[in-house]
């Protein structure tokens, strides 16, 4: 039972990555329309942002993170009002085969800058172990829940009770009805992308000192958010942090009771599962935000 509830709670603690990177690719999806291929490379490149400001600058983890987050903002937007907004009237294909193309592009630019080679960001926290009971908690992975766990707290909040968040859902349900009631909806997309794609930064700042930091580290957090998104259910906001913390406790226990080498293809596990099961997802397809 030691066993079984420590493989629980680490889990659950990078499930909470894991649904954090969920909720960013939702929203985009919800409110644009747009598979955003890119998203696993702005995790990428929020963990180099990171090793960069924090070990290679010597500047405090926390104000890395922060600063790191605010760059992706702003850089999320710069991606949206060149590259996005000008194909928004376009096919969908057309915007996807962008994001594809800005993957490849991001990723080739980090192994320019950074190289190949994994590089290690270092442990902002002791290394002790706190034990509560039968299982033993690292100050690390618990502010990596915690921290995913505000995010995502903070993300419903400014969704339900800000005025700008409840344009963004009257826009997520129907764009052309908000646009007639003055909802400024080019706004609203850049908002939206700026927002996931500093959610995705954060998500990779937050696990970089737990793994490596390489160029391409982005393509399995981007197959296991777009796991994560389908298996709560298309647009589903609620459904897509259910799925990520499932998806990591799924991933701890398989890796703890069978072998870790199946660790990364548990996702795609479940995906066939859950549309075996459940094809509309875990929550269903009916689109959902805050």
């Amino acid at each position: 039972m030691a066993e079984f509830l420590q493989h629980l709670i680490n889990g659950l603690m990078i499930g909470g990555i894991y649904a954090l990177m969920g909720i960013g690719l939702t929203l985009i999806f919800g409110i644009m329309n747009i598979v955003n291929f890119s998203h696993g490379e702005f995790y990428m490149l929020g963990a180099f942002g990171v090793l960069t400001l924090f070990t290679m600058m010597g500047i405090p983890y926390l104000l890395a993170l922060l600063l790191s987050a605010v760059f992706f903002l702003l850089f999320g937007a710069v991606v949206e009002r060149g590259i996005l907004r000008p194909l928004q009237n376009q096919p969908v294909d057309v915007a996807m085969l962008a994001t594809i193309g800005l993957s490849i592009f991001l990723s080739n630019l980090a192994l320019i800058i950074w190289d190949p080679t994994p590089k290690d960001i270092g442990m902002p926290f002791p290394l002790i172990g706190i034990n509560v009971g039968p299982i033993t908690l690292t100050p690390i992975r618990v502010f990596i829940f915690v921290a995913a766990m505000l995010l995502i707290l903070g993300s419903h909040m400014f969704l339900r009770n800000t005025r700008f968040g409840k344009a963004i859902r009257a826009t997520f349900q129907d764009r052309e009805a908000a646009a007639l009631m003055g909802i400024n909806t080019n706004t609203v997309n850049m908002v939206t992308f700026s927002w996931g794609t500093s959610i995705a930064a954060i998500a990779g700042g937050l696990l970089g000192p737990i793994f490596q930091v390489f160029p391409t580290m982005g393509a399995i957090v981007s197959a296991k958010s777009f796991a994560v998104v389908i298996a709560g259910g298309l647009g589903n906001f609620p459904g897509a942090i259910l799925a990520g913390l499932l998806l990591g406790v799924a991933e701890s226990l398989g890796a703890g009771y069978i072998s870790s080498g199946y660790r990364d293809a548990i996702a795609f596990i479940l995906i066939i599962v859950v549309l075996i099961v459940r094809p509309t997802g875990i929550l269903g397809k009916a689109r959902r935000l805050g």
